[in-house]
């Protein structure tokens, strides 16, 4: 199984997280299948590549409760219905 997840970045109290897509059975930061946008808590900032995440979403790929909520905040989901 598949899916979206963090995968922390940064240094010492200035984390920064990836938004990977990667096997279940792989450590937090383990080798990932591809890096599909990024999201920095501090400065709240998030960059999301709308095609890969679509396209991993069709092919069952599921997200995290945090990554979830990211992703409804930007209205992936949406996009997802409409399409």
């Amino acid at each position: 199984m598949v899916k979206h997840r963090f995968k922390r970045c940064g240094r010492k109290q200035r984390a920064i997280y990836r938004i990977v897509v990667i096997d279940v059975r792989s450590r937090r930061e383990g080798r990932d299948l591809r890096k599909v946008g990024f999201y920095d808590p501090i400065n709240n900032q998030t960059y999301l590549n709308v095609r890969a995440i679509l396209y991993f979403l069709e092919k069952g790929a599921q997200p995290t409760g945090i990554v979830y909520d990211i992703l409804r905040r930007a209205e992936i989901f949406k996009e997802r219905t409409s399409s």
